[in-house]
């Protein structure tokens, strides 16, 4: 993997990430695809509307349909008919969100599956076995996601047991290379995740020590987890001065465009998060004059299109009062035709603050979008 900064605003920071599988854009917006899939649309539609990385999730595809059967049929690429990037997370955050089901050990976590009840244990080197056979291009090292709120000691401890598990994914992955085990010639890039909940001196403390192993890119875990929105922009602030410059950061989880913003002007690169598919299929829909329900009554008749100035394909062919109906139906249509509108929103909205950055105006461009999507808060 090579990431170049082209263009600097501020903070702010526009650049290329080059993987064996394509470039991609930064900042750059993942749609989630959990389970090798992105819900209700075909990876064609995803490409059309020009997605240029997906993210997987190792947890689910480790439990179904399991990595070995992923890699006979020639990894996920070819499995899921995607041939540009893919991130794949360790299943960490899963792992842990399950927390009644699962028992936390030095060696890593024991816990039983949430399909069928039956008991797994995953630990660092099985979480970059997974994702080796998955044939990820970013590979995420495993790590114990902090609730919120978390004592002091706790998190402390949490972040001295992500660390010791950061270095052992990435002694695993060079135990294998140097030993010629590795079988495959292009093996992802290694991601570490910054822990340490809301205190300052330990998110510090943990990207000094995730800097000394040596990481590809670097991710910050822990947020977005029900903290207030303040305590949250003021730890991106304070991380993200301190992480290495030359090194794409990823927010992980962060999708709300409000934080976005926040994120992308103090120099973050990567982000991914279910809103806006999550939200199409709720009949929640985002749009150049901020977030609408379908589902009201003022649009039962409404012939105009969702949002006019939006070129995707649902605007393009389809009224308010159609979507209105499919959503009423509960018809599938809707479910499709809304996800290809929110996420064709996202992706352009990544567009053009892009843009914005290159043109040195992405000031104005968050003044312009908070005023939006804050009347919606």
């Amino acid at each position: 993997m090579k990431f170049c900064v082209n263009n600097i605003d501020g903070n702010s920071r526009s650049g290329i990430i080059e993987t064996v599988h394509g470039a991609i854009s930064t900042p750059a917006f993942m749609p989630v695809g959990t389970q090798g899939t992105v819900k209700a649309l075909s990876p064609e539609e995803i490409k059309s509307i020009g997605a240029e990385i997906i993210l997987s999730n190792t947890y689910h595809l480790y439990l179904r349909p399991g990595h070995e059967i992923i890699r006979a049929v020639g990894g996920l690429h070819t499995f899921m008919n995607w041939d540009r990037p893919i991130l794949t997370d360790s299943g960490g955050f899963q792992v842990f969100s399950l927390s009644s089901l699962s028992k936390i050990r030095e060696d890593g976590v024991e816990f039983r599956s949430h399909i069928d009840g039956s008991l797994h244990f995953l630990s660092p080197e099985k979480a970059m076995e997974v994702q080796l056979m998955l044939g990820s291009d970013i590979a995420m090292a495993f790590d114990e996601c902090t609730p919120y709120p978390a004592e002091y000691s706790y998190a402390a401890g949490s972040l001295e047991l992500t660390t010791r598990w950061a270095r052992r994914c990435k002694e695993y992955l060079e135990q294998l290379r140097i030993g010629g085990t590795l079988q495959t010639s292009n093996p992802p890039s290694l991601f570490g995740i910054v822990q340490g909940s809301m205190y300052k001196d330990l998110r510090g403390r943990s990207i000094d020590e995730l800097a000394c192993i040596g990481f590809d890119g670097y991710a910050v875990g822990g947020l977005s987890v029900g903290e207030p929105k303040e305590e949250m922009y003021e730890i991106i602030r304070f991380i993200a001065s301190l992480m290495p410059p030359g090194s794409p950061r990823y927010l992980m989880g962060v999708g709300d465009l409000l934080d976005v913003l926040v994120a992308v002007e103090n120099g973050f690169d990567m982000f991914d998060c279910v809103m806006p598919t999550r939200n199409a299929r709720n009949g929640t829909l985002f749009t150049s004059k901020g977030r609408i329900s379908i589902k009201r009554t003022e649009f039962k008749g409404d012939p105009g299109p969702l949002d006019p100035g939006c070129s995707c394909y649902t605007c393009r062919n389809y009224s308010r009062a159609y979507l209105r109906h499919l959503f009423l139906a509960k018809e599938i249509l809707s479910m499709r035709l809304n996800t290809l509108h929110n996420l064709y929103f996202y992706l352009n909205f990544f567009r053009k603050m892009r843009a914005a950055i290159c043109d040195r105006t992405f000031g104005a461009f968050k003044k312009h979008w908070e005023e939006i999507f804050g009347q919606d808060t």
